[in-house]
């Protein structure tokens, strides 16, 4: 079963990195681009998502050297776009209250691409009261919180009170599973992701919450496989990686890799996918990321590798 699951988890995981990087031109920034990034989910949350697969890719060491080459240069490829860093200091120079650059910034960080100014910034503005209060998601008050972490802010100014925020969310409140529906999944995935830091700190889930999880996990893989919600089963089985006791089979794996195009494509959901490249990009890049960081996180959980903390 095991030898299944790494097999199938890392055919997956490889395939979409490849593909990524391969397309990688495709998410490059508009040469006319600033700071102000008018509509940053276009191509600029999009980067620091390719940079965020790659960065797991690196940390976890299990992948092979393509794979490992792969993830650098496209990670490089990200920092050039946000110019060395350049631009997420500036954003944050001029919307002090933009949490985004602390966001896009971590997974460079996580990889060894470090800006000093933008880090002085950070830890300036990361401590400054109107800043914590920003109103957001709970799970993305999580984000910003484990972003800080990695980037080593969590020391400076005020620590982050993690059981408070872990509390706050949907998650922490172990609701009615029946009654998830389809943002409340991403939203149930976010917590656990930076909770445990993408799978690095399993620990960082409390116990209870682990149980119930661990409880639900496979029915709503079930539901949103049924239902060929690509996205948000690659997200799920991230969760399962995530977990003190890892959830991976290899049912869940064929499956996603039965759907995974010959080019390394994860489409995102049931629907035709169109022959436009650039649509085809847009579309299913983040599918290809989260498919990436979860065949990942498989392999190294399935292998007993992976984060020193385990």
């Amino acid at each position: 079963m095991t030898t299944s699951v790494t097999r199938s988890a890392h055919q997956v995981s490889s395939r979409a990195l490849a593909w990524l990087h391969e397309q990688r031109e495709l998410g490059a920034l508009p040469a006319d681009s600033t700071a102000e990034l008018a509509e940053p989910d276009s191509v600029y949350k999009p980067l620091a998502e390719s940079a965020l697969a790659a960065s797991i890719v690196l940390r976890e060491s299990v992948s092979g050297s393509t794979e490992s080459r792969l993830a650098r240069e496209l990670m490089a490829f990200c920092w050039h776009q946000l110019r060395d860093g350049d631009m997420l200091y500036e954003r944050l120079l001029r919307y002090s209250m933009m949490t985004d650059p602390l966001e896009a910034y971590a997974p460079f960080a996580r990889g060894g691409l470090r800006h000093q100014p933008l880090e002085k910034l950070l830890a300036h503005t990361s401590a400054l009261r109107s800043v914590r209060a920003v109103e957001i998601l709970p799970n993305r008050r999580l984000a910003v919180a484990n972003a800080a972490r990695v980037v080593g802010l969590d020391q400076e100014g005020r620590p982050y009170d993690w059981p408070v925020l872990s509390r706050a969310t949907w998650l922490g409140a172990t609701p009615e599973p029946w009654l998830i529906d389809w943002m409340t999944g991403y939203c149930l995935t976010h917590t656990v992701f930076h909770l445990t830091d993408w799978g690095a700190s399993p620990a960082g889930l409390p116990e209870e919450l682990t149980a119930y999880v661990h409880a639900w996990l496979p029915v709503w893989i079930d539901i949103w496989a049924e239902i060929e919600q690509w996205d948000l089963v690659a997200e799920l089985m991230i969760v399962g990686c995530s977990l003190t006791e890892p959830y991976c089979t290899a049912e869940d794996w064929e499956r996603l890799a039965g759907v995974q195009h010959p080019d390394g494509l994860v489409p995102r959901d049931g629907d035709p996918v169109p022959d436009d490249p650039g649509r085809r990009f847009a579309d299913h890049q983040h599918t290809a990321v989260v498919a990436a960081i979860a065949g990942t996180l498989a392999v190294s959980r399935t292998l007993g590798g992976g984060a020193a903390d385990r």
